[in-house]
């Protein structure tokens, strides 16, 4: 059967079974019961407090809880509630965020208007939008918003704007003539309405063809619905991580507690002791540092107009390595200018034309005078292409205002869909003009003379091809092509659309949205940084292809296909040609969220930018969603990852940049924080096997967790961004966090640091005092560790990157410094944190040793690493 565009109205009333008067009340009800309300139904939500227990799934989360425990156990009750607070109000941020979240579809019901005018018994009457059954006659007006999805019957210059569904901003020229093609998209459906678009101008009836779910923006609904999101690359780099690190401190407490348990020592101390080391192993800090690192890095980039919706979401950016944009306000300016004219038989680009020249003056003045479009302190108001028209006169002096005075509008004949065509009369130089402006394709077989530098002349089978040729080059080109002919009327002469013959042709004006002028280095930029700019679009691809070319998006034509291809690929068959395609023209939300779960198959992290209703599902799929600050509806914000204040592609890039800059600082920070436990690891373990006295006391442990371990570990994940971070291809998601190398680089630093305590408590236990002994093995490895944290700023050395460039750093070491030496030496304290009086030999050996390892860290980075 075919599709209701592809029928007649009167084929599609007999189909439906309605008349002109309408559906009786019986119909109503009956069909009520066969469609349901207009309405739009969300699928089943997971409850607030489900959502949040669900928080504690996570295993860091987990972990992070065993070890709250495990400091109850010790008694270490201010460790206990620190770790508790730090879970809890990670769980309120994540349960916030899903909430937000679940806001989408309560934007897309926003959409429609609460009442609707339908034909009901011969009578019109106003409803509730949600009792519009299909079958109704639903009668639009400038104004409305379309409450439900139907085929056109009557159309009275309507033009109704579907931008929140195909993402173009150009209002629709509607008509009610049947479309033969089977493959059309829904904004080449020109004889059909959808529901959460607008009428501009207008007006028309409409017989209701869906309702509800069944209706373009209902399928939306249902994909936002069904709609995953995943998680960002450093969430699964850290449930990795806890899965190994939960593995591993258990094996480590696991051969600690059994050697003491064959040495000798009673099994509750034996407990409490591998509880102690546990407690010493374990980076609680880490998920609120790497939450505070985000939350600051969002604070920066909200100043680089990138609005971050979801923390976790700024790291991801930083794995991007497919980026799928919207043209129209993102790679582009999103208004209509005018590039090119055709006049006096010549092609002039827009910014060369002379207004000494008669011809030129006068096309420029007639695009202003057959318009009804103005601009007025800055504001735009009317039709882009005419508003573009207008922007041309300005260019030239001539304000529309002035002009549209000085020759003054007598009639005017509307444009019109079906026509093509506006015209409108004008009084110039004591006659009354005829100024028609409209599709070339039209206009043309209505012409008769053409205008030239040597008079006006009779238009020859010659002037009609050269004519064609240039416009058919323009269109090839992406530009939108308008042409304006004139002739002289009597006056009282009856305008209308019967004076529309026999003119004479004055010229071709070739616009389009332009790119943004950064857009092509940002392009650039991407490619150089291996990620793949590709352009989704709803617009037709001749335009598309024009505009990615020009940003360097498309070198070959074949890079290009059009939604109603992507329909005849299977998922497997669209996976197998994502990396060769950079152009996507005339799309739907499927098409969308098909083109990039296809990337994401094949192992991407995809970002996607969008504004419209249209682009909500596929922004909630991507792994970044971007939506627009100005042009972006309620529904794209909700479903986005991040919101861009000035709707440009090159902030994206800005954003990537950052992103890959605050996930090497996180890494950074968590090589710090593990090297550092490593470190007391290494410690425990030599004195468990050698049957040494326990060289930290729990309070030693939760001091070393609270300042050593946090501030500098924050510090270093506020390193200043490294502009090389571009030159590099983005990083495998598939690589561990916990990998090989990285293993290494913790074992080898942990190492260092602790034969440095290792020696301090040696050197402590030869003086026959315990208290001694734990007391320089504690100072050596809190300082050593405050001194490692310039170390884990970067893989360069600190000598290399600036010593001072981090001030961060510096403020965490002094406050630690200062905390640690208050604590030696204030004699309140020193009882509390159980340490003894070391004299200024034992500082001299503490702060030598402790500075070993920084000094062994910087020499290899000079010999090794400064040249990779």
């Amino acid at each position: 059967m075919s599709e209701y565009h592809q029928q007649s109205s009167t084929e599609v009333m007999d189909m439906l079974d309605v008349t002109k008067e309408g559906l009786s009340d019986y119909d109503v009800q009956k069909r009520q019961e066969e469609y349901g309300y207009n309405e739009l139904v969300a699928g089943k939500r997971t409850s607030t407090f489900a959502v949040f227990f669900g928080q504690f799934k996570d295993l860091l989360v987990i972990i992070l809880m065993i070890a709250a425990v495990i400091s109850y156990l010790l008694g270490e009750v201010g460790s206990t509630i620190v770790i508790l607070i730090v879970v809890i109000l990670n769980a309120i941020l994540g349960t916030v965020q899903h909430v937000k979240a679940e806001k989408s579809l309560d934007n897309l019901k926003e959409l429609t208007s609460p009442v609707a005018k339908v034909m009901r018994d011969n009578q019109i009457i106003e409803i509730d939008s949600e009792d519009i059954v299909v079958g109704d006659l639903l009668y639009l007006e400038t104004g409305d918003y379309v409450s439900a999805d139907g085929r056109l019957l009557e159309s009275y210059n309507l033009h109704i704007n579907e931008s929140s569904l195909t993402g173009e901003s150009l209002a629709v020229a509607k008509s009610t003539a049947p479309i033969e093609d089977d493959q059309v998209t829904i904004g080449d459906k020109k004889n059909m309405v959808f529901t959460g678009s607008f009428v501009t101008n207008g007006r028309g009836i409409v017989i209701v063809t869906a309702i509800g779910m069944e209706t373009e923006i209902g399928k939306i609904a249902n994909l936002l619905d069904t709609a995953k999101e995943k998680k960002t690359p450093l969430q699964v780099s850290l449930d990795h991580f806890g899965e190994k690190l939960a593995l591993g401190i258990t094996m480590i407490c696991v051969a600690i507690f059994t050697i003491d348990l064959i040495r000798g020592r009673e099994i509750v101390e034996s407990f409490m002791f591998a509880v102690s080391l546990a407690v010493a192993a374990i980076p609680e800090a880490l998920s609120s540092i790497v939450t505070i690192v985000l939350a600051f890095g969002t604070q920066k980039m909200a100043k680089e107009n990138a609005i971050i919706r979801k923390l976790y979401a700024v790291e991801s950016l930083g794995s991007v390595s497919v980026i799928c944009s919207d043209k129209t306000g993102t790679l582009t300016q999103n208004k209509m200018i005018v590039q090119q004219v055709y006049v006096d038989q010549k092609v002039i680009s827009h910014n060369q034309l002379q207004t000494e020249n008669a011809i030129e003056k006068d096309l420029i003045l007639k695009a202003i005078l057959c318009n009804n479009s103005l601009e007025r302190d800055q504001k735009e108001i009317g039709d882009p292409t005419e508003i573009a028209l207008v922007k041309l006169g300005k260019q030239y002096n001539l304000d529309e205002l002035i002009v549209r005075d000085q020759f003054p509008r007598i009639a005017e004949i509307p444009f019109d869909s079906d026509r093509k065509l506006m015209s409108t009369v004008n009084h110039i130089n004591q006659q009354n003009v005829l100024i028609t402006k409209g599709a070339l394709d039209v206009l043309l077989a209505k012409i008769v003379k053409i205008k030239t530098s040597q008079g006006i002349i009779d238009i020859t089978p010659e002037h009609r091809k050269k004519i064609e040729d240039v416009n058919r080059v323009f269109s090839m080109n992406g530009l939108r092509v308008l042409a304006i002919a004139y002739k002289e009327t009597r006056k009282n002469q009856k305008i209308d659309v019967s004076v529309e013959s026999d003119l004479t042709f004055l010229g071709l004006v070739a616009m389009m949205d332009p790119p943004r002028e950064e857009s092509k280095e940002a392009v650039e930029s991407c490619i150089k940084a291996g990620i793949k700019p590709v352009m989704i679009t709803g617009d037709h691809k001749i335009t598309a292809t024009a505009i990615a070319k020009q940003i360097g998006i498309l070198e070959d034509p074949s890079e290009a296909i059009e939604g109603y291809e992507i329909e005849e690929l299977t998922d497997q068959q669209l996976q197998e040609i994502v990396p060769d395609i950079s152009v996507y023209a005339r799309v739907t939300p499927e098409h969308k969220i098909r083109i990039v779960k296809a990337w994401q198959e094949k192992g991407n992290v995809v970002a996607m930018t969008g504004d419209g209703v249209n682009d909500g599902p596929a922004l909630k799929q991507a792994d970044i969603g971007v939506a627009m600050g100005i042009t972006g509806t309620e529904v794209a914000k909700d479903a986005s990852s991040m919101i861009l204040t000035d709707d440009n592609f090159s902030t994206i890039v800005k954003a990537i940049s950052n992103g890959r800059s605050m996930y090497t600082n996180i890494k950074n920070a968590i090589l710090f924080l593990l090297s550092g436990n490593a470190g007391a690891i290494f410690v425990v373990l030599y004195a468990t096997v050698l049957g040494l006295p326990v060289p930290f006391a729990p309070v030693h442990l939760l001091f070393i967790n609270l300042l050593t371990d946090s501030l500098p570990a924050i510090a270093i994940g506020l390193e200043p961004h490294n502009k090389k971070t571009m030159k590099y291809k983005p990083r495998n998601i598939n690589t561990p966090l916990l990998n090989k190398k990285f293993t290494t680089q913790v074992v080898l630093e942990g190492l260092l640091i602790g034969i440095s305590t290792i020696i301090a408590f040696e050197m402590g236990l030869s003086t026959g005092d315990t208290l001694t002994a734990s007391t320089m093995a504690f100072t050596t490895l809190c300082l050593s560790r405050l001194i490692h944290g310039f170390n884990s700023r970067s893989k360069e050395s600190i000598f290399t990157i600036g010593i001072f460039s981090n001030k961060y750093t510096w403020l965490a070491f002094l406050i630690g410094f200062l905390s640690l030496h208050l604590v030696l030496f204030m004699p309140s304290l020193s009882g509390v944190f159980e340490v003894a009086k070391l004299n200024g030999v034992q500082l001299g050996i503490i702060y030598s040793l402790s500075i070993m390892p920084f000094l062994v860290n910087q020499w290899y980075k000079l010999l090794f690493v400064r040249n990779k």
